[in-house]
């Protein structure tokens, strides 16, 4: 082991181990009860509220899939997706926060988004808290695998063994398994809040350095000019391909002449931000802040956090690509570009820190779907059947299925797609789309029933998976990320559903008007 990569070492193992000193800190706390154990007693300040969030929501996608979009294909898709999720980032904070923080109150103290539905609408036999469950479930364990994929990405590169990715993943993944076990959602939330400062750390001295080492704005602009559309936003770059490669010629990255970006893929990449409404790590943290009144400033660090990390992640991509034009070569070689550039800028103790803002984007996601899985099975699930368990009991099954969906993600990402941006789109779509619509509707809507909830949620998820399946095949207009047709179908269908059934009982709509009387107190 030479003296450049042992340092580079000791910085990362060094962000790791306080990973696990901060999981055991919070063991003893956690494990009191599962008010604790899945929400933290809604003790989060607004700091901690915030920035758990943002760094929960973004995962390795944001220095590893969103800057590789941009180093391989140019602006318009990376700049059209981040524009939509800031607006949704923004819009969710604004108006969906405070009035989910009192509701879950009000909805007999849920502390899951499942709970929460069931208590909303009432639902004595128990559907809507299994289906949901079983979302999450489904698609949040394969969000795991795409987290997974990115501590393989990431020690494979760092210790230049292709051969030792599948252990890489399984390391990766043991580290995350240890302080989401022991520690619960405050250990989760508090070591987000070190991952979400480490995060932006990481994207903002990267930025600048690659700024430097590419000659500003000026030396950056002049090698991408060269590239069909690479700087439109209204287009798309098209790398020239030879056997799945971009052709290299003299050191000079060929591509064709590039394609317009229409207003339907605008709308399309902005329809990532319609996720933000169904994605339960973001609605718990919600739930979980310790009053209602300090959302509102939750709200401002959350949102500047996004805006400028989501700029620098693409800008990162842009910079890459005229820093080392020829250096990835496919989509997801593309992905690494953060990596190089920080290996390349960085004495290596430096770089280590720097690198493991990679690791922490990646474990503030995983730990998080963790708990969301297992809260789901073990409270949602298993507590409603089995009425006479005991909390340490539901505890014991909230920890046996993080143990699981842990083996379930390494076994996806170890599945042979290697594009975390791809693999994370499609999760996002599924859950955003099954539960965004019912969440507005459930807030905002009186007259929501709970067989309108029901078709709702069952109509998203299942068109995600058709639309990507197979209508999004035929190509043309029907190429649009599935997230956006299944959230239009999934709202007309509550809506239309909700009409044509018995209004809500008397004691749900009392319940929803001292909800609105509460926030707006």
């Amino acid at each position: 082991m030479t003296a450049t990569l042992l340092q580079t070492l000791i910085g990362i193992f060094a962000y790791l181990l306080v990973m696990i000193v901060v999981g055991f800190w919070y063991a003893r706390r956690s494990n009191s009860n599962m008010d604790e154990y899945f929400l933290g007693n809604r003790g989060l300040g607004p700091w901690v509220a915030a920035m758990s969030t943002e760094a929960s929501d973004m995962s390795g996608w944001l220095l590893m899939g969103l800057p590789g979009v941009a180093y391989f294909t140019g602006c318009g898709e990376a700049f059209w997706t981040a524009i939509g999720l800031a607006i949704g980032t923004l819009v969710n904070w604004h108006f969906v926060a405070k009035r989910l923080r009192v509701y879950s109150q009000v909805a007999d103290n849920a502390i899951t988004l499942p709970e929460f539905f069931s208590n909303r609408f009432h639902d004595k036999k128990h559907i809507l808290i299994t289906i949901a469950s079983v979302t999450i479930l489904v698609f949040f364990s394969i969000y795991v695998g795409a987290q997974f994929v990115t501590f393989g990405k990431f020690f494979t590169y760092v210790f230049h063994a292709e051969n030792y990715y599948v252990a890489m993943v399984i390391f990766g993944a043991i580290i995350v398994l240890i302080y989401t076990l022991i520690g619960g959602f405050m250990a989760v939330c508090m070591t987000d809040l070190i991952q979400g400062i480490l995060i932006f750390f990481s994207l903002i001295i990267v930025l600048i350095c690659g700024f430097i080492f590419s000659g500003g704005f000026s030396g950056v602009s002049a090698r991408l000019s060269d590239f069909p559309r690479f700087l439109d936003i209204f287009g798309i770059a098209t790398p020239a391909l030879q056997d799945g490669k971009q052709i290299i010629t003299n050191g000079i990255p060929q591509f064709s002449a590039g394609i317009d970006y229409s207003l339907l893929n605008i709308v399309s990449c902005m329809a990532w931000g319609l996720g933000y409404f169904g994605m339960p790590q973001v609605l718990i943290r919600f739930m979980a802040i310790t009053k209602s009144s300090k959302i509102k400033q939750a709200k401002y660090i959350a949102v500047i956090w996004c805006f400028i990390s989501l700029l620098v992640a693409v800008s990162i991509g842009l910079i890459g690509r005229a820093y080392m034009p020829d250096k990835l070569v496919t989509a997801s070689a593309a992905e690494n570009i953060f990596l190089y550039m920080a290996v390349d800028f960085f004495p290596p103790l430096l770089a280590g820190v720097v690198l493991s803002g990679i690791l922490a984007a990646s474990m503030s996601s995983s730990d998080s779907y963790m708990i969301a899985v297992s809260s789901s099975l073990a409270n949602d699930i298993f507590k409603t059947f089995f009425k006479n368990a005991s909390g340490a009991m539901v505890m014991w099954v909230a920890r046996i299925t993080i143990i699981l969906v842990t083996i379930f993600g390494v076994i996806v990402a170890l599945s042979g797609n290697n594009s975390i941006f791809r693999i994370v789109s499609y999760a996002w779509a599924g859950l955003g789309a099954a539960f965004g619509p019912l969440v507005l509707f459930s807030l905002f809507w009186k007259r929501t029933t709970l067989p309108a909830a029901i078709a709702g949620m069952l109509s998203g998820g299942l068109i995600v998976i058709i639309w990507k399946s197979f209508i999004s095949k035929l190509g043309g207009s029907f190429a649009v990320y599935e997230l956006l047709p299944a959230f239009i179908i999934s709202a007309l269908i509550i809506f239309i559903v909700s009409l044509c059934t018995k209004t809500p009982d008397s004691l749900i709509e009392k319940e929803f008007e001292r909800v609105v009387r509460e926030k707006l107190n």
